[in-house]
């Protein structure tokens, strides 16, 4: 009786400090990771509220610690999203542009090529600057317009396709109006002719640059016309003075 009584007590402290080092792992222990879709719906959440700094802490983990899980692609899209709606347009092209080299199939990759253009887009500032990022928008936009036809995206990235060019040509003319200023004639001709050649589908600036170059053009003969009679003047004096 006596060893059956000794028995159980031994066994129920075996039971007990096996629960004890679960209560002292559950306490002391760091508890574990946040899984994947746990990851993945504190991001949109953050998303829906509009804290986007927070979206992009949970899309980075998720995206991390969970390359290859069925909710790290559209986790990677969000991610760009979370930068683009911060004002963090180049992050954001960084992340599609990752994105499509990693998924170049996905079923989103309509959308995802239209905000690397759209991203691009926003970071052009004035026409008095370069516009790399333009044409880097204008590529894109393309892309979905020829490439996807048929996406929800196709119409909208034609009307950005106008929008680029309509800026580009605007800095062009910039450039133009600038050489005219300077007295630069030849080069402004040369700019004038460039938009009238390779915008002639933009009527807004078509009609400027035509009337432009004409004017151009005319003031670079008469310049040269005014070289022309001074170097003629020129050598008519260095006669007489040798004479």
């Amino acid at each position: 009786m006596m060893t059956r009584i000794r028995s159980i007590f031994l066994l129920f402290l075996l039971c007990w400090s096996l629960s004890g080092c679960g209560v002292i792992d559950y306490l002391f222990l760091s508890p574990p990771e946040d899984t994947a879709q746990e990851l993945a719906q504190a991001g949109y959440d953050a998303l829906q509220n509009k804290d986007y700094s927070e979206a992009i802490e949970y899309f980075s983990k998720l995206k991390d610690r969970y390359p290859f899980s069925p909710y790290t692609p559209q986790a990677e899209i969000s991610l760009g999203d979370a930068y683009f709606l911060n004002g963090d347009y180049q992050a954001a092209v960084d992340v599609y542009k990752e994105f499509e080299a990693l998924h170049p199939r996905h079923e989103a990759i309509s959308y995802v090529l239209f905000k690397i253009g759209l991203a691009n887009y926003k970071q052009f500032e004035s026409v008095d600057k370069p516009y790399t990022n333009l044409a880097e928008a204008l590529s894109y936009f393309k892309r979905v317009a020829e490439g996807y036809p048929k996406s929800k995206y196709a119409k909208e990235a034609r009307l950005y396709i106008r929008k680029c060019r309509y800026l580009m040509a605007e800095h062009e003319l910039f450039v133009a109006d600038f050489y005219w200023r300077t007295g630069r004639y030849l080069a402004a001709w040369k700019r004038y002719s460039y938009v009238e050649k390779n915008y002639s589908d933009l009527p807004e600036v078509l009609d400027y640059a035509r009337e432009r170059k004409k004017l151009a053009y005319l003031e670079y003969q008469k310049e040269q016309g005014e070289k022309e009679r001074e170097r003629e003047q020129g050598s008519w004096k260095e006669w007489f003075d040798w004479l």
